[in-house]
């Protein structure tokens, strides 16, 4: 029983600390609809600031409380110079410019993060007060997380007082339903949002500061944080702080008693319960439906490229045809992984495009095409041809089937679905022995005849405009046609007999075929494959290029790919201060081209 016991207050801690990293993020969204992709980043701040703070106060529990609440505070006032400076222009912008914005602020944070506090990661020493247990049964347990257990109810009843029974509060909801009214009653609403956001900033200070006890401040822990934070709020409901308290609950307690009983399923279980709990109640455990933002506005007909964009394109494809004779065997490379990217950018455009489908997981259709390809070229000895086509059909089979599945939903449940997949899809790899693990599939070689940098760089270009052009034939066709009208007006497409489900999941199908085939590529460049092929990184990678380049025309993305992986290989390796650059320029891009590279050719009346 003490056991049962000693396990059930473990997952109510860790119920907790992901209540309290994921309670600021579901307040920011309550009352601002933005999603904030730099909430983990606020969070190692927090691990950060309160490192410095409290490693110079004296060791006393008073001393502690001081310093994580000078953190808090430290952390909420930079997250409302955040908001000034960057989010308040971009409260109306569709989801993904958000994203994309806030992603922007990601890279800045931890560039100066390394900058101010170093590569490694820093512990927090712990006095005997900190490190005391408490006598439960026949077993002990740390004080400290007793206290994290009772500290997280109490914090959503402050919570649930402070928006629901002080006149802040009741400002701060009618500026959500309607800013328009409570501007002319005299209220300041740009204000009111500030104040909120610096208090889900604080938040996340807080939960990063009381994460040092057990843990460490690590300049990783932004992505892995807003992971775990977005789970908890999707699953719980978007908006909802009962329900985020009540999703952690549930993630904590089955996650702890999952690593007890099915070991082999520990970096799975959470994605599993949440894919379950979106399939069954789109909306998470107490969230309410509403009507889905769109991916991006300003849609527009997608039709045939004019005479200067094909002038350009020829252009373009003759230069690349000359290269192999003008280049040396790295440039080359660097050219290769450019068309894959661009093939890549290209299969996850039509979903977010043509499709009107967020995807936050595109990357598990990449890796699946690889680990096919490496799987044909170590267990099953194929040659290069077949480990490709393997590699197409397999990813394009089973995101037609995952399509089927989940293409009655749409908006950020099903985006959160696609991130579960491809979070399932790296744990598999991480800890299935027939995919190596961590130490990934290795002697992923090509063919003799593509084996030089010249022969894979002519194979890669071949590959990349047959399928430039093959989904460019798809688009201009009546299923192009459908899909889009589908995604404008579903309620006339349906009236005319369109069946948006089952174009949702041909849509998938097809972006899965196109990343498959650019993974199955990536793992003969490169000779092998590692779980990281799948991971969240890549995936943002992909939404990067995407909507550098535009996302209402198909040269966009393959324009953003270029652009991406040029700008971060040359960045790369000329300067340390990369990650900073790369920020400033994501931010610029959003504020100064929201429809990317290709909106502000078409603006300017050079392309279609």
């Amino acid at each position: 029983m003490s056991v049962f016991l000693n396990e059930l207050l473990t997952g109510l801690a860790g119920a907790s600390t992901l209540f309290l990293v994921a309670a600021g993020l579901t307040v920011i969204f309550g009352v601002t609809r933005v999603i904030n992709f730099a909430h983990g980043s606020l969070f190692m701040l927090g691990a950060y600031i309160g490192w410095s703070v409290l490693t110079r106060l004296p060791p006393g529990p008073i001393w502690f409380v001081l310093g994580v609440l000078a953190t808090a505070a430290c952390v909420g006032a930079i997250g409302a110079a955040v908001e000034m400076t960057l989010l308040r222009r971009i409260y109306r912008a569709p989801v993904l410019l958000q994203l994309l914005a806030t992603y922007g602020v990601v890279l800045i944070v931890r560039n100066l993060a390394q900058v101010a506090w170093g590569p490694e990661d820093l512990a927090l020493p712990r006095p005997k007060w900190l490190s005391a247990s408490l006598a439960i049964g026949h077993s002990e347990f740390p004080r400290f997380e007793l206290i994290l257990i009772a500290l997280a109810p109490a914090l959503l009843g402050l919570l649930w007082l402070l928006l629901t029974r002080t006149r802040w509060g009741t400002l701060v909801r009618a500026a959500t339903c309607d800013r328009e009214m409570v501007a002319a009653l005299g209220v300041g609403h740009r204000w009111l949002f500030t104040s909120v956001f610096a208090l889900g900033a604080a938040l996340a200070g807080l939960g990063g500061a009381l994460a040092l006890p057990q843990g460490t401040a690590s300049l990783h822990l932004d992505m892995q944080v807003v992971t775990d934070a977005f789970v908890v709020v999707v699953m719980g409901g978007m908006g909802s702080l009962p329900g985020a308290y009540v999703a952690a609950l549930l993630i904590g307690v089955l996650r702890t008693f999952g690593i007890v009983l099915l070991p082999g399923l520990t970096l799975v279980f959470v994605f599993l319960l949440m894919a379950l709990v979106l399939l069954v109640r789109p909306q998470g455990l107490l969230g309410r439906l509403e009507a889905d933002s769109p991916a991006l506005a300003g849609a527009v007909p997608l039709r045939a490229s004019g005479p200067a964009l094909r002038a350009a394109a020829v252009a373009l494809l003759a230069g690349a045809l000359a290269a192999p004779w003008l280049l040396g065997p790295f440039p080359l490379a660097v050219l290769s992984e450019g068309l894959i990217a661009l093939l890549f950018a290209l299969s996850l455009g039509v979903l977010i495009g043509p499709g009107g489908i967020i995807s936050f997981g595109h990357a598990a259709w990449f890796g699946i095409g690889a680990y096919a390809a490496a799987i044909a070229a170590t267990a099953l000895h194929l040659p290069m041809a077949a480990g490709l086509a393997l590699g197409f059909v397999l990813a394009g089979v089973l995101a037609l089937g995952f399509g089927a599945l989940v293409g009655r939903l749409g908006g950020i449940s099903l985006a959160m679905l696609t991130l579960a997949f491809a979070e399932i899809v790296w744990a598999t790899a991480m800890q299935s022995p027939l995919l190596g693990g961590d130490n990934g599939l290795l002697g992923v070689w090509p063919d003799a005849w593509a084996a030089s940098a010249r022969g894979f760089y002519l194979l890669t270009l071949a590959l990349a405009v047959a399928g430039t052009l093959a989904l460019r034939r798809v688009l201009l066709s009546p299923f192009g046609f459908a899909l889009r009208a589908a995604r404008d007006s579903p309620m006339r497409a349906a009236a005319i007999g369109l069946d948006a489900a089952r174009l949702r999941a041909a849509a998938f199908g097809l972006a899965g075929a196109g990343a498959g085939l650019a993974g199955a590529l990536s793992a003969y460049s490169k000779g092998s494959v590692f779980p990281d092929m799948a991971s969240v990184d890549r995936s943002i990678d992909a939404l990067l290029m995407v909507l550098l380049g535009g996302i209402h025309t198909l040269s966009g993305p393959a324009f953003g790919a270029l652009l991406y992986t040029g700008l971060y290989d040359l960045l790369l390796n000329a300067t340390e201060w990369w990650r900073l650059i790369l920020g400033l320029a994501i931010v610029v891009l959003v504020l100064a081209m929201p429809q990317g590279l290709a909106g502000l050719w078409r603006r300017e009346g050079r392309a279609a």
